[in-house]
């Protein structure tokens, strides 16, 4: 069977084509570059019953992906995430439909960056290079520095100086040279940029290269798959960089090119915390693009992001699936993820409890029915980030009075 179907690469923004095979970055307009494939040759050759003989991972989806060789595929054991319905909510809220978390936690690195990272290493490799640099907020050096020690490769991460612990401390022990930084994300990305030429490393920033977007594509695959092939009414997507918004929306697009799938989407909801949110203000404004938010702070990192490249992306999704952004204050987010732990038994991270907070808000303004089936992706696991200490304490050489315990 063929191993890669990709065509050529366009501009996200021109249509401007670029050819496979080659290294590249951003477009000549200074845009996302997107992956371009032959869909009808795909179609052909490939069926949705030929899934149930394969392997769990977004491997799985190769025919969908832009690597040709498969030793140049690296894997660190991924797995197909759980879908997991939050009953007590449901329950609570009145809920006739269902309330979905993807569980992005269990892949390698424990988040969903592994999708995005797997495929741009193994894209790195195919073509070559062996010195890859990025800013990250966390979870995103780490699955970089993974992917590349696997497949042999240095790489260089720079964070803001307020990272967690265990991110920064994950990051070095798998490999990467990481380094913090007095400022946030986009600072970062700035010295990534300007250490291009000088230090030789290929800048693997969030869309300015092609292929993240592509591992961030095989959650609308999987999901798709798990579903019947049938979409959700909507996706709450905790949004920052926006990769894997704009990697589903093509996801489903494709789908619906080889007839997998008819022309139904989900609404797509872009999560943000209050306290960073171009996204949301765009949206509102009517407006294409997010300019820089100033000030930025959220606890939330992830979505901690004062500008994104492909932002226009992501507000045309959002708009073309009769979607919205919305924004959801520092508290909420915490409880949300408190509530869920109590209730659920799941631990989310703090940009999943996001999109449990924008959900319930939507639930009760009415941008969301009752009757509708929503998915809540939960980005990382919630081991990674700091949580309240609440432990009780018991002396063992002292009378214990159980009725405490009661």
């Amino acid at each position: 069977m063929k191993l890669s179907f990709i065509t050529h690469l366009e501009c996200s923004y021109t249509g401007e084509r670029y050819e496979a095979g080659h290294v590249h970055g951003l477009s000549s307009a200074g845009k996302p570059l997107l992956v371009r494939y032959d869909l009808g040759s795909l179609s052909k050759m490939l069926s949705k019953e030929a899934f149930g003989e394969r392997a769990d991972g977004f491997w799985r989806y190769r025919e969908f992906l832009p690597v040709a060789k498969p030793e140049n595929r690296i894997t660190l054991g991924e797995v197909m995430t759980p879908l997991i319905r939050l009953s007590h909510f449901e329950k609570r809220a009145g809920v006739t439909g269902e309330i979905i978390v993807k569980d992005e936690g269990r892949l390698p690195t424990g988040s969903f960056k592994a999708r995005g990272l797997a495929l741009a290493v193994s894209m790195a490799k195919e073509l070559g290079l062996n010195h890859l640099a990025m800013p990250t907020n966390g979870n995103a050096g780490a699955a970089m520095a993974a992917y590349a020690s696997a497949a042999g490769m240095k790489t260089t991460v720079f964070c803001p100086d307020d990272t967690p612990q265990v991110n920064v401390d994950e990051i070095a022990l798998q490999g990467g040279d990481v380094y913090r930084v007095n400022g946030l994300i986009n600072d970062c990305g700035r010295i990534v940029g300007e250490g291009k030429e000088k230090a030789g490393w290929f800048d693997v920033s969030t869309l300015k290269e092609p292929y993240r977007i592509e591992g961030k594509k095989t959650m609308g695959l999987e999901l798709a798959e798990q579903l019947g092939w049938e979409l959700p009414d909507a996706i709450f997507y905790p949004t920052g960089g926006g990769t894997g918004l704009i990697g589903m929306w093509k996801a489903f697009d494709e789908l619906e090119a080889i007839g997998w799938i008819g022309p139904k989407r989900p609404k797509m909801i872009a999560v943000q915390a209050a306290g960073c949110a171009p996204i949301v203000k765009a949206w509102e404004a009517g407006e294409e693009h997010a300019p820089l938010w100033e000030n930025a702070w959220t606890a939330a990192a992830g979505i901690r992001v004062p500008i994104a490249v492909g932002d226009f992306l992501i507000l045309r999704a959002v708009r073309a699936s009769d979607g919205f952004a919305v924004a959801v204050e520092e508290n909420d987010i915490f409880n949300a993820r408190d509530a869920v732990a109590r209730e659920e038994g799941l631990l989310l991270c703090p940009e999943g409890a996001a999109t449990y907070a924008a959900c319930r808000q939507s639930l009760e303004d009415g941008r969301i029915s009752k009757s509708d089936r929503v998915v809540l992706f939960n980005c990382a696991t919630g081991l990674k980030y700091p949580m309240e200490a609440k432990t009780g304490f018991v002396d063992r050489t002292k009378p214990i009075d159980y009725s405490q315990f009661k």
